[in-house]
């Protein structure tokens, strides 16, 4: 077992301790969070251990989870690093590019594990189907919530679109040519509902839609690539993969056929890959302690995180041109 600590025990990080402690791979030393009052409530009512420094917690944990906000989440960073103890880091990584390139090289530095809470990666639905994934031509996505204040010191891209930008970086294996977007402020200072449309250099398009002022609440990414339409709700965890394929000489009477221009027959087949139920945090903090007793890169790596904070920084700098 691995000694973990928790940085900021907000409605995030509660979820982050209460799955620590259930997790057989770890052993919850206890948090800290800059409010005292809320700090002892914590400790009280669900009886985790409140540290008095963010120091004394490092000193105390083999590995730390920063759920704090995302403006500190640099200089807590650096701190857990600094000691040489392996970090796993809510998204968005960083503030800046800069700041997460800082935090990736310091990791490497000091020989510890870094890991980005993308916690769509591990959805099941994600899961059951990112292997049917390849070489998407043109990629969509929709992820629209209703309002809530928390989360909104930063724009929706970092809110929300972020979990989509890395969730397609991983699967889009060729570097981002151009990206173009715009976003409107409806309520917050900063923009609520965002669209970007992302280039690749071997000829992907994807389309990026977030908002977080919707009526209803949706997260779907459709993925196209040749001979296959593949379809992921990552809210209802539901997915599936629409094929086609050479029609036969004498189809059965159940079978669809479509004829294109040429006069070529393909015939179309739905398949639905198994989705496991799962629980997708203790999924991310477990793959991360396999990560770090086999001494290998996690699953979502400091680099993929700054890489998908590039994307959205890229994203955010184009509202400024709109």
């Amino acid at each position: 077992m691995l000694k973990a600590g928790v940085l900021g025990a907000g409605h995030l990080g509660k979820i982050h301790l209460k799955l620590l402690q259930q997790s057989s791979k770890y052993e919850l030393v206890g948090f800290y969070d800059a409010d005292k009052q809320a700090s002892e409530k914590i400790e009280s009512e669900f009886g985790y251990k409140s540290f008095l420094t963010m120091e004394s917690l490092i000193d105390a944990s083999e590995m730390i989870v920063v759920v704090t906000p995302t403006s500190t989440h640099f200089e807590c960073a650096k701190k857990v690093l600094n000691a040489k103890k392996h970090l796993f880091i809510e998204k968005p990584i960083t503030e800046t590019v800069a700041q997460a390139e800082e935090i990736r090289d310091l990791a490497k530095e000091m020989k510890v594990r870094g890991q980005v809470g993308q916690v769509e990666r591990f959805n099941p639905a994600f899961q059951a189907i990112k292997d049917n994934i390849h070489n998407p031509m043109f990629i969509e996505s929709h992820r629209l919530s209703e309002f809530n204040p928390r989360g909104t010191d930063v724009s929706v891209v970092l809110d929300l679109m972020i979990h989509d930008i890395d969730a397609i970086l991983s699967v889009v294996k060729s570097p981002v040519k151009s990206v173009s977007a715009s976003g409107v402020s409806v309520i917050s200072e900063t923009p609520d509902i965002a669209n970007a449309r992302i280039e690749f250099e071997n000829g992907c398009v994807a389309n990026l839609t977030a908002s977080r002022i919707s009526l209803k609440k949706m997260r779907k990414a459709r993925f196209f690539q040749r001979d296959a339409y593949i379809s992921v709700d990552f809210l209802e965890k539901k997915c599936e993969v629409v094929k086609m394929k050479e029609a036969a000489t004498k189809p059965d009477d159940y079978a669809m056929i479509l004829t294109n221009a040429e006069g070529v027959k393909k015939q179309i087949y739905f398949e639905n890959p198994q989705v496991e139920e799962n629980n997708a945090i203790l999924d991310e903090l477990e793959s991360f302690y396999d990560a770090i007793k086999a001494d290998r890169t996690p699953e979502v790596s400091l680099k993929q995180g700054t890489e998908a904070l590039r994307v959205a920084m890229l994203i955010i700098e184009n509202f400024k041109k709109v």
